[in-house]
């Protein structure tokens, strides 16, 4: 029989600690209610604490990919997975608007960045010689998969006890991670005693190491980007990806649908259903970015997104669960499909070495895009007592993004010294 290669563990043991990441960030949408009835805070006030944990989170990447260079990634993931651990358990005894802004905003935000950022790039790049881009595809699709599968259950515990039956159980999948990394993780391929995976002789893997302080190393490589046209092409149209996923329907969707009155288990249930078929689709697009033009793929994912977003009010106005399970299935397959290619670009422009830190800033736009749909839905709402025309500008942005992507010329995709 066979043996497995460890790299294959590796990206497992590196999909569930990012899915658990992904439920402790995404559990933000269903406590939203909770919060503001237990509490009486504004719905403005919550999402802002919100919004501040996904820029945060996002604002960290390049400064997480070059630790990552620095300390390694079971280090840096068993202090990411303590910290959240530690946000969680003090979620427990907050009682102060403040006090979310600080556990969700700052320590919460901190802990998530790692696993959302650039530990898929990360893992992909370093254990994956061949297969890279399905690997890739397989890691993105667990970040929203973890941001999605669990609601319903977390809904649930709400809806039956109470919210902090459902922070206890968050607790309790970390510590679970927390232990499975600590035992079976490791940093290099080297230190498993093996090379990448499907790299046969050892001169094929790349010498190149960034060392050093890390901060230099992060604006290091942001002042190399800058200077480059498709750095802000990228950047531009992953701050419209945030902004049209995380931000929106991560943080909103649930209280949208609540607004039209729509269970909240319902309601998370088809923001579940979205994760499934997120999997399907990112894995895919992993896939298919290995096989095809990555400008392409995203120039038809945001346009489609941008139809799907469109949609969304029609079939709540006309209450239509059939219109909103097309939107679920659709928006699903969709949900952050555009990581793959957006890596696969910035490898062809950047370089393997050079892209963590850089896909690390322009992720730092995704969740600067993030965190203005998630605080932006709130004030819209909290003005208009709706969401319909957030939904329906972010849209709109999609198709903007998909022009910024296709203007990228295939000639230019060359690696930058």
């Amino acid at each position: 029989m066979k043996r497995i290669h460890y790299s294959w563990i590796i990206l497992v043991i590196t999909f569930f600690s990012i899915i658990v990441a992904g439920i402790v960030i995404s559990s933000s949408g269903v406590f939203i209610n909770a919060f503001e009835n237990e509490f009486g805070w504004e719905r403005s006030v919550i999402a802002l604490a919100f919004a501040v944990s996904l820029f945060l989170y996002g604002i960290s990447g390049p400064f997480m990919a070059a630790l990552l260079e620095v300390i390694g990634v079971k280090k840096m993931m068993l202090v990411s997975m303590a910290t959240l651990i530690t946000g969680s358990t003090l979620t427990l005894v907050m009682n102060q608007s403040w006090h979310l802004i600080i556990i969700w905003g700052f320590i919460i935000g901190l802990g998530a960045s790692l696993f959302l950022t650039v530990v898929s790039p990360y893992v992909s790049t370093h254990w994956f010689g061949k297969r890279r881009g399905l690997a890739l595809g397989i890691l993105s699709a667990s970040t929203a998969t973890g941001q999605l599968i669990l609601l319903p259950v977390l809904a649930a515990i709400i809806d039956k006890y109470s919210w902090r039956w459902a922070i206890a159980l968050i607790i309790v999948l970390c510590f679970i991670m927390l232990i499975i990394i600590f035992l079976f993780m490791k940093n290099t391929p080297k230190d498993a005693g093996i090379l990448p995976y499907g790299i046969e002789d050892e001169e094929q893997v790349s010498k190149e190491e960034q060392k050093g302080n890390p901060i230099v190393l992060a604006f290091k490589g942001l002042f190399a980007a800058v200077k480059v046209k498709e750095f802000w092409l990228l950047a531009g149209s992953f701050y419209i990806c945030g902004l049209s996923t995380s931000g929106l329907i991560g943080t909103h969707f649930v209280s949208y649908c609540i607004s039209f009155g729509i269970p909240l288990v319902t309601a998370a249930s088809f923001l579940s259903f979205m994760g499934i078929f997120n999997l399907v689709g990112t894995t895919l697009s992993g896939w298919l970015s290995d096989r095809f033009d990555n400008r392409w793929l995203l120039f038809w994912y945001y346009s489609l997104r941008g139809a799907s977003l469109v949609l969304l009010p029609y079939s709540l106005m006309e209450g239509s669960f059939i219109l909103l399970a097309i939107f679920t299935v659709f928006y699903g397959l969709d949900w952050i499909a555009t990581i793959p290619p957006t890596i696969g670009i910035t490898r062809q422009i950047f370089g393997i070495n050079k892209s963590g830190i850089i896909y690390g800033w322009i992720f730092a736009f995704h969740q600067a895009g993030a965190a203005t749909a998630a605080y932006g839905g709130g004030l819209i709402y909290k003005f208009f007592d709706s969401y319909t025309w957030t939904f329906f500008l972010a849209g709109v942005f999609c198709v903007i993004a998909s022009l910024f992507v296709i203007i990228i010329k295939k000639p230019t995709l060359q690696p930058v010294n």
